[in-house]
């Protein structure tokens, strides 16, 4: 789909994944590297847990269908090797402080007035404006300044961070889609644009409607562990089965208050309530919760009567019972789980992509989308450092010769 158009992507530890989604898309994406290689290669895990740059798990993650070539931008001669690659693109990819490249004269008014239908794409935590563009930033700090982290943890505990960091993959989706949009526009016009991508606001989207309660002034959740609090109620989302934890919604209303009723049946059915319990107006119970006429200790037994219902079975028959009766109940599924996935396997969704300076094939994470007539393939694997030097430098232009004496220099 994007075969046609070249990437300069010269990201650090934070932008990978917005490259990646390009070259996924099937755009010629130019990893642009240090000599020496990236910071992000020292990122572990590492394969066998030795650290080499070449081995890096987290360079792997998020570096396929890209060519590396190294590249000195702190010389001139480097940034005139680098003006040449710019005259060929059509997207450059950066997630640097604001005012780091401008300063090298690499900022978005310079690299347009000598490409002007270049889409340029910042990634930065808070955007090149406003009080806090100068702020330094990681996961963690923007995890907080998003609104996503006081959601998370333990009701009455300090508030959580994610596991697996998050913030920065956030930003790099919207770039990639900004990206997509500023090209539909220079399609028409021929002229391209600088899309400034905040983490901090992309980030604040995944608080879904929490940060639409807070626009219209009304009340938003509350953080409880493995749920939510809403007002008095303490609404459990996670239950411990036999064998790990399952999702279940036991709530109320037009859309939620048939899967409750049907899954007040089921329990009965089993012998695990009474008829009382089983026949509760689920609809209309939270209408009755919130106007006080059924205190919210019924809802709170109830949930614990679940609980002790769940704990008693496995996930794989708590799940058959959601398929035959329509409950909204799924298993949380562990990393082995996922891969041993039937579903994933139906789908031909893991692939084997080979490593020849490790003669070594592995299984990776298959494309985010299957498309008909243009599927995502995997031309390149993630590339070691500089691999691609001497094949697209001889594309700019320049010899054999030319090549070795920037390596010699250490320019390359």
């Amino acid at each position: 789909m994007l075969s046609c158009y070249r990437v300069l992507d010269l990201t650090n530890e934070r932008g990978l994944l917005c490259g990646q989604i390009l070259g996924d898309l099937g755009a010629d994406v130019i990893k642009i590297e240090p000599p020496g290689g990236s910071p992000a290669r020292k990122i572990g895990p590492f394969l066998g847990d030795q650290p080499h740059a070449d081995h890096s798990l987290f360079w792997w993650a998020y570096n396929r269908n890209k060519r590396s070539i190294t590249l000195d931008l702190e010389s001139g001669e480097g940034r005139e090797i680098f003006d040449r690659l710019v005259a060929t693109a059509h997207f450059l990819i950066k997630s640097d402080d604001p005012g780091y490249m401008a300063e090298r004269g690499l900022g978005y008014r310079d690299v347009s007035a000598r490409n002007p239908a270049i889409v340029y794409v910042s990634i930065s935590p808070f955007g090149r404006d406003g009080p806090k563009a100068g702020y330094a930033a990681t996961d963690v700090t923007l995890m907080a300044a998003s609104g996503v982290m006081i959601q998370t943890g333990d009701d009455g505990r300090p508030p959580l961070r994610l596991g697996v960091p998050q913030a920065w993959l956030h930003g790099c989706a919207d770039g990639a889609v900004g990206a997509l949009i500023a090209n539909h526009e220079r399609v028409r016009s021929g002229l391209g644009q600088h899309v400034d991508v905040s983490a901090q606001q992309s980030t604040a989207l995944a608080t879904q409607f929490g940060i639409l309660a807070a626009a219209i002034g009304a009340s938003g959740w509350q953080r409880i562990s493995g749920g939510l609090k809403v007002g008095p109620l303490e609404v459990p989302l996670i239950w411990r089965a036999k064998d790990g934890f399952v999702a279940l919604s036991i709530l109320f209303g037009q859309s939620l208050g048939p899967f409750s009723a049907r899954l007040m049946r089921y329990v009965y059915d089993e012998g695990g309530c009474d008829a009382a319990m089983r026949d509760k107006d689920w609809i209309g119970y939270g209408d009755l919760l919130f106007s006080g006429n059924e205190p919210a200790e019924n809802y709170t037994a109830i949930t614990r009567l679940v609980a002790e219902f769940v704990s008693a079975r496995t996930k794989a028959e708590l799940f058959k019972a959601a398929t035959e009766h329509n409950l909204l109940l799924a298993p949380i599924t562990t990393i082995d789980e996922v891969m041993a996935s039937p579903q994933f396997a139906a789908r031909e969704y893991f692939c084997e992509v080979e490593h020849p300076e490790l003669a070594r094939k592995f299984r990776y994470p298959g494309p985010f989308a299957k498309f008909g007539t243009a599927p995502i393939k995997y031309r390149y694997r993630p590339p070691t450092v500089g691999e691609h030097n001497r094949e697209i430098y001889r594309e700019l232009g320049l010899s054999p010769d030319r090549i070795t004496e920037l390596e010699r220099r250490g320019l390359i």
